[in-house]
């Protein structure tokens, strides 16, 4: 019996996707990687997952696992192989008001965990531009990052247990709410950021937050960026780490989002070189008792800091969110970023970079001078989660054939100032060749000992994350 025959009979209820049916799971979302893989089955609970994985093993098929088709460096590309979307496991088990805590299922939207954390008076603080279609065991698999990591850290730093499927259908219980756990390796972590190399993962243990009582949200203009880190500094300070998300968009990035979006205010009246989106949170009642005007207390700190900094030359203008409306559109500017950076027709080269804060600037002073002597006619378009270093640098080269020559630029320079290639998007195909060049021989070496010895026969999204051993 060949494999999909099996799968039929050992799964009957679970749907089977083949040929045109398989469209949605073909491509992903940049457009880079497009394949008809061998088929889709669409699971509804982690027995399931475990049976599937058992006749795959057998056969020796390789398997794709799948959730909200969300990433940005190939992670779902799955030629002839079995693409498992785990998109029908999506519930939520519990969310526990008490202990903070909620068990949901891989399939589950981030927007949706969000909203019923709410409803309870709670947050489950990871937030990008892509909450509305990104999965939680996408989120895990990738250890995705997010404009609130300054304040609470990457998906990993969110995550109490895992469950997950292992190669051969092992089911991998390590769904514990304990917040200290030293009782050997932390297995979870081995499992978390692995893209699904190692195992699938198919429920998860998730810490969630208080519901602050009171934000407020601005956009800054600082004359530079070494002016806007010592401004998040003072920020800080003054709010008692306070500043939950400090964003940053160059000038061209602002023109790009009012070009695209016209009939939108921009939030200043003149351009500014650097535009900081800046957003302060709190649970204490003190932060959101209101004065006579009826300001709170947590707005009154931030404009007498916003003073103090104007009158240093830190800060040259300022503008705060008076309304939901107001602080919703600040957003979308910088939601926008995935729109603005890869349009047009032209490649685009998606650097998602982390630097040490102290040398950023210097990066920065280094492509302006290095872009244009490899490539005059090329474009670039930065944001930025500056508070935590991360930086989303696009590079649209005036010809694809230039494309590996300024990337391996741009990742030397990563390099020589002690950053990281991969921040939060992940490897996947994309960044297999920068993985060869900037990771160390040992730590790839380990590994690939790690893949052997979960996955020896290489089926579980293979070809990704870990480049080809070349004395292999």
């Amino acid at each position: 019996m060949n494999f999909l025959a099996r799968l039929a009979e050992g799964l009957p209820h679970t749907p089977l996707l083949t040929g045109a049916d398989c469209a949605p799971w073909a491509k992903d979302w940049t457009g880079a990687w497009s394949a008809e893989p061998l088929a889709v089955i669409r699971p509804a609970s982690t027995a399931e997952v475990s049976q599937i994985m058992q006749i795959a093993h057998a056969h020796g098929v390789p398997v794709v696992p799948a959730g909200g088709l969300s990433g940005l460096v190939g992670g779902t590309h799955a030629p002839e192989a079995l693409v498992l979307s785990l998109d029908r496991m999506k519930q939520i088990r519990k969310i526990d008001p008490i202990t903070r805590v909620a068990v949901t299922e891989a399939g589950t939207i981030l927007q949706t965990l969000r909203e019923a954390a709410h409803e309870q008076g709670l947050q489950f603080p990871m937030t990008f531009g892509a909450q509305g279609s990104a999965t939680i065991g996408g989120i895990l698999s990738t250890n995705a990052g997010g404009s609130n990591v300054l304040k609470y850290g990457n998906t990993r730093d969110l995550c109490l247990g895992i469950e997950a499927v292992l190669p051969d259908g092992t089911i991998l219980d390590l769904m514990s709410a304990l917040h200290k756990d030293n009782s050997g390796y932390a297995l979870k972590h081995l499992l978390i950021g692995a893209e699904g190399t190692l195992g699938i993962i198919t429920a998860a243990t998730l810490k969630l937050y208080p519901e602050p009582r009171i934000r407020t949200t601005g956009f800054l203009a600082c004359p530079n960026l070494t002016d806007a880190l010592t401004t998040l500094n003072r920020l800080q300070e003054a709010t008692s780490d306070a500043v939950e998300a400090f964003e940053y968009m160059p000038m061209n990035y602002m023109q790009a989002y009012a070009r695209l979006h016209p009939a939108e205010r921009a939030p200043f009246d003149q351009p500014h070189a650097v535009n900081i989106l800046v957003e302060l949170a709190s649970t204490a009642p003190r932060d959101a008792a209101l004065s006579p005007e009826g300001t709170s207390v947590l707005q009154e700190t931030f404009e007498t800091s916003l003073a103090a900094l104007m009158e240093d030359g830190l800060v040259t203008d300022a503008v705060i969110a008076t309304n939901d409306t107001q602080r919703s559109a600040f957003w979308k500017i910088r939601e926008c970023a995935a729109e603005l950076s890869l349009e047009g027709p032209r490649t685009a080269i998606i650097n998602d970079i982390a630097l040490p804060l102290d040398q950023i600037p210097v990066f920065f002073d280094r492509m302006a001078a290095a872009l244009p002597q490899l490539d005059a006619g090329a474009t670039d378009m930065t944001v930025a989660h500056l508070g935590d270093g991360n930086i989303h640098y696009t590079v649209r080269p005036s010809s694809a054939d230039l494309k590996d020559t300024i990337m391996a630029m741009v990742e030397a320079d990563v390099r020589d100032l002690g950053g990281s290639f991969s921040a939060e998007h992940g490897v996947g195909l994309s960044k297999l060749n920068s993985m060869a060049r900037h990771k160390p021989s040992a730590a790839l070496a380990t590994m690939r000992a790690i893949k052997n010895a979960i996955d020896p026969e290489g089926i579980l999204n293979a070809g990704k994350v870990i480049p080809t051993d070349p004395a292999a």
